[in-house]
């Protein structure tokens, strides 16, 4: 991890982060993580809001996938208005901008994904036909394989959005990542959530720095 001198000066280290409840969670575990094995260092959060934070009405393969997540947060990097940044390994591009890399990975968290529904116990159980909600191509491609009479949409937004959209009849069963809903401080009340199967790429937090 490389700060400006400024920063190390000062002592104090920025951390760039969205400002999603998710987001802000992951940050703040790596600003206590830092604090705890740097006693005296100042850490601040810089939250801001991405690209694809502001479209929600378009699935993510249309308008720039991954790099819609992490873009604001890497001019910041680069123009000295953050020394670090946190992101879902999910939301990172194999490529980084000229200046930037990997610093570090943190312990994952539970990499599985979760049915959520207030009717149904399983995607097995679902009838024919039912409307199931995800924004991850991934899961799209997994469902329409284990399920192709399923009608899969595509679902974006954050936790608690998504429940509402499932709350409110948009959809029969929804998918998420079993990782944010562990973030999610207010539960999933009058919901079953069964986890699927394991997969390789969710659950890790990543800080990226120059």
């Amino acid at each position: 991890m490389i700060m400006t001198v400024t920063s190390m000066l000062d002592n104090v280290l920025r951390i760039a982060t969205r400002q999603s409840p998710l987001a802000l969670w992951q940050a703040h575990y790596v600003k206590d993580k830092l604090m705890a094995s740097h006693p005296g260092l100042v850490v601040e959060l810089v939250p801001m809001v991405t690209r694809g934070d502001v479209i929600l009405d378009t699935p993510l393969a249309k308008v720039g996938g991954k790099g819609l997540f992490v873009k604001e947060l890497e001019v910041a990097l680069l123009e000295n208005r953050a020394d670090i940044a946190v992101h879902s390994m999910k939301d990172v591009p194999v490529e980084f901008p000229q200046g930037l890399g990997l610093v570090t990975i943190c312990e994952r968290e539970d990499p599985r994904d979760a049915f959520v529904s207030n009717n149904y116990d399983s995607l097995d159980a679902l009838p024919a036909g039912s409307i199931v909600g995800t924004s991850s191509l991934r899961r799209q491609c997994q469902l329409a394989e284990r399920r192709p009479d399923l009608i899969i949409r595509s679902l974006r937004g954050n936790v608690g959005t998504r429940l509402s959209k499932l709350d409110n009849g948009e959809y029969d069963a929804i998918i998420l990542a079993v990782a944010g809903l562990k973030t999610f401080r207010s539960g999933v009340p009058h919901s079953r959530r069964v986890a699927t199967r394991d997969f390789s790429s969710g659950g890790r937090a990543r800080c990226g720095g120059h």
